[in-house]
């Protein structure tokens, strides 16, 4: 079950791509003051992209961009034909808006329910969505994607975990979407209640909108007894359902890439980079109307690799982001380097906080963890596989079990006290 596009051949698809991304360029020039002034600074214009390898000389667009044209500025179509808007949750300075038209809106169940169908659900299997619902494009992009596909969407949002836990026993769904760090949170709950958690009617669970590791799938999928597989959106670009991992290889996440154009970037220099090596990822919308995306720096650090279930390329599980990453003392370090150390060791649990401090004139990081019932491990094992594995002195505090703030949707994962 997959749609033509999907297995068509390169040629095929990156003629696709050139005509729809000659017409996003035009509309973004002719109908985005800020593309027009960017464009005619870096002295480009629509008409100079002949190729898909043209696209490098096109300026980038940061989410800088976004909020100095807050709220509306970067809208390419009339204010009575954007459908809906949703946007960022702002607590790093304006929120970052994004508009859609009816078109957009269509596109983007399209793209939702080909990831679902991609990860192993069908129409009639009933879907729990506990992405949170609002403003955040997941829960709504989960819940018209599920419908598009013909699924029964359960639209429970986040929070609530012994209400989540009780409506996953008694509505029986085929799957769920969720983050993966509240998924976790839902699976303790489970077990605090005396449910066994391999007893559930769940047999996918499609997990996004934070980064995740290999060790983390094997933690639910040995808990749960389903198969765990990755999708990736952003608001800035659509949403959910800009890639995502086929059931049958879980190997990388597809980019649906008639609708989306990746690259991989130095994150230094902005210089393109071949396939296989790893950057920064860069995403142009190449069907979008109400809001045309050039060339959007993700700040997530992934590589893009050959197709495999699907013709269309891969990008490997996101490593990390350039703005979470940690300098301590000289030495870079991002949270799932830290998570992929913790599942290693069988005392500790998979949730955790990385503290950042300054006592005196360098950093310090404390790795804040929790144990498992009935485990007491020790701090040491942890440290030293930190010091050995990435280089950094950390210290180690083990927390009981629920002796972390749950969070109902991304886990914040960094606590940075030096400021």
């Amino acid at each position: 079950m997959t749609e033509p596009i999907e297995t068509a051949s390169r040629d095929e698809l990156r003629a696709l791509q050139l005509g729809r991304l000659q017409w996003t360029l035009r509309h973004a020039y002719e109908n985005v003051p800020l593309y027009h002034r960017k464009f005619d600074e870096a002295g480009v214009r629509p008409e100079d992209c002949r190729t898909l390898e043209d696209l490098s000389r096109f300026p980038f667009t940061t989410k800088q961009d976004l909020r100095e044209t807050y709220p509306f500025g970067m809208f390419a179509v009339p204010r009575d034909r954007i459908a809906r808007i949703h946007a960022s949750s702002g607590t790093t300075g304006r929120p970052t808006v994004v508009g859609y038209t009816q078109a957009d809106l269509d596109m983007w169940a399209d793209v939702v329910a080909r990831s679902i169908r991609a990860a192993g659900g069908r129409p009639g299997d009933r879907v729990h969505v506990a992405y949170g619902y609002g403003l955040f494009t997941g829960g709504l992009g989960a819940h018209y994607g599920a419908e598009r596909l013909g699924c029964t969407v359960i639209p429970v949002s986040g929070g609530m975990t012994e209400r989540q836990v009780r409506l996953i026993a008694d509505f029986e769904p085929d799957i769920i979407m969720v983050t993966p760090s509240y998924m976790l949170t839902i699976v303790d709950e489970m077990e605090r209640q005396g449910l066994d958690p391999h007893g559930t009617t769940l047999r996918v669970g499609i997990f996004g909108a934070e980064p995740w590791t290999e060790d983390m799938r094997t933690e639910m999928e040995s808990r749960l007894g389903i198969d765990a597989v990755d999708i990736y959106g952003l608001s800035e670009v659509i949403g959910p359902g800009v890639a995502a991992e086929c059931v049958e290889t879980k190997d990388g996440l597809h980019v649906w890439e008639d609708h989306f154009y990746p690259e991989i970037v130095d994150p230094a220099d902005g210089r393109v980079l071949p396939d296989g090596d790893e950057g920064e990822l860069l995403f142009t919308s190449l069907t979008k109307e109400a809001m045309p995306i050039i060339r959007y720096r993700t700040r997530d650090l992934s590589r893009l690799l050959p197709g495999t279930a699907r013709t269309m390329r891969r990008m490997e599980r996101i490593t990390g982001r350039t703005d979470d990453m940690m300098i301590v003392r000289g030495v870079n370090v991002f949270p799932t380097q830290i998570e992929e150390l913790i599942l290693r060791i069988p005392g500790l649990a998979p949730h955790y906080q990385c503290v950042l401090t300054r006592p005196g004139r360098m950093d310090e990081l404390t790795v804040r963890v929790e144990s498992r019932p009935d485990a007491t491990p020790d701090g040491r094992e942890l440290a030293a596989l930190i010091k050995n594995s990435i280089g950094v002195t950390a210290a180690v505090e083990i927390l009981p079990p629920d002796g972390l703030e749950r969070s109902v949707g991304k886990a914040r994962r960094i606590v940075d006290n030096r400021r």
